[in-house]
């Protein structure tokens, strides 16, 4: 059954529209025809947009918000959402991803306005379906840094996640966020997506050092999500009262009863504060 919501004049606030992140194809019902009955179109690049109003054969006033809109943009987008219509768009994709449309829809809230939002197509999301990961528990990072060091910080603070991590990247700097990956993850299992829903879409998997040496010298062209697996469960060795009594034993030659008990206790896969306490025993037996 049609969705009689499309029919209705949408009534004034701000709507937040997804828009094809390739085949001009993929824009919903919905999202063209509130397009069609905007007042005004916020887009973060009006030439990217105009693409795709040609496409639908419409013409609606356009005005930019991006990275350096200013707090007075907001300002004049959030008054003029009380009495009219004001779609935001962004390139490609949901709005909102990795690009500053929070704030608008933060100030508009804070100003009673009516929000909306068009579900539609989204990179990373698309990215993971092809990619035959763990789909079930993901982190979406959005672009890393560009300097090394507070690169390489970044990737750390992901080091110890259960989850796929989903990064967006440039294919300038691809073979580098690769290798740092890698450097920071260890040599993960990985995906590089790129061109999605475009003639020349494609997905690569393979280990991280393997597509860091793949695009080293090739870097690729078009829109590009990174994909990282999730660390690998470590195996966690059988346990008996004399092992578990010498791996202590030989960690406390080394290391404080605290931090002894902590490496056992993972080693083993047993409860840390069970092996705290055995290793204060062992210790006082000394």
């Amino acid at each position: 059954m049609p969705d009689s919501t499309i029919s209705i004049s949408p009534l004034p606030g701000l709507y937040i529209v997804a828009t094809p992140i390739g085949n001009l194809g993929d824009i919903t019902p919905r999202a063209a025809a509130v397009l069609a009955r905007a007042d005004v179109i916020a887009a973060e690049d009006t030439r990217v947009t105009a693409k795709l109003l040609a496409h639908l054969g419409l013409r609606v006033p356009m005005t930019p918000y991006h990275d350096h809109s200013d707090e007075r943009a907001r300002a004049a987008l959030v008054a003029r959402m009380a009495d009219e219509v004001v779609v935001l768009v962004s390139d490609a994709g949901t709005p909102l991803i990795s690009d500053p449309g929070y704030k608008l829809v933060r100030d508009a809230r804070a100003a009673g306005r009516a929000i909306t939002t068009l579900p539609g197509p989204c990179a990373a999301i698309a990215a993971i379906t092809l990619s035959g990961l763990p789909s079930d528990r993901f982190l979406f990072a959005g672009f890393l840094p560009n300097k090394a060091k507070a690169r390489a910080d970044t990737i750390a603070e992901f080091a110890a996640l259960r989850a796929t991590l989903v990064f967006y990247e440039s294919g300038p700097r691809l073979a580098a966020t690769l290798t740092a990956l890698a450097a920071g993850l260890g040599n993960r299992e990985a995906a590089v997506a790129r061109e999605i829903s475009k003639l020349y879409e494609e997905c690569v998997t393979g280990s991280l050092e393997d597509l860091a040496a793949r695009y080293a010298d090739a870097p690729p062209k078009g829109e590009i999500v990174v994909m990282v697996g999730p660390p690998q469960e470590q195996a966690v060795e059988a346990a008996d009262d004399a092992a578990i009594d010498a791996a202590l034993r030989d960690a406390l030659d080394e290391q404080p009863v605290a931090k002894a008990a902590k490496a056992v206790a993972k080693r083993f896969g047993l409860d840390r504060h069970a092996i705290y306490a055995r290793a204060l025993a062992l210790r006082d037996r000394a």
